[in-house]
């Protein structure tokens, strides 16, 4: 189950990161409509500006970008699942 797991966050990270690049690389090659400001919401102005700094911050970040962010989140998970990468903690206590 464990190898089911890591091979599906691996697919879908490899999936976002390459849509995410995908989406750069398409904005990139085409032309900017001049009837589109720069600072309009995709999603039709209705994100919310309002919060802490941490908030404004993440909602500046465009989609191409969270998408390749979440595909690397993915990918580090599944690297986790399949036990590529390891977290050990460990406390010893001496006896006197």
């Amino acid at each position: 189950m464990k190898e089911w797991i890591a091979g599906l966050l691996a697919v879908l990270g490899t999936l976002l990161v390459l849509a995410g690049a995908t989406v750069t690389v398409v904005k990139t090659l085409t032309p900017d409509p001049a009837g589109t400001p720069a600072g309009t919401d995709p999603l039709g102005g209705t994100a919310t500006t309002n919060g802490n700094r941490f908030s404004r911050w993440l909602h500046r970040i465009n989609a191409a970008d969270r998408l390749i962010a979440w595909g690397v989140i993915l990918l580090a998970l599944g690297a986790i699942a399949a036990g590529a990468i390891q977290f050990t903690l460990g406390a010893s206590a001496g006896t006197r």
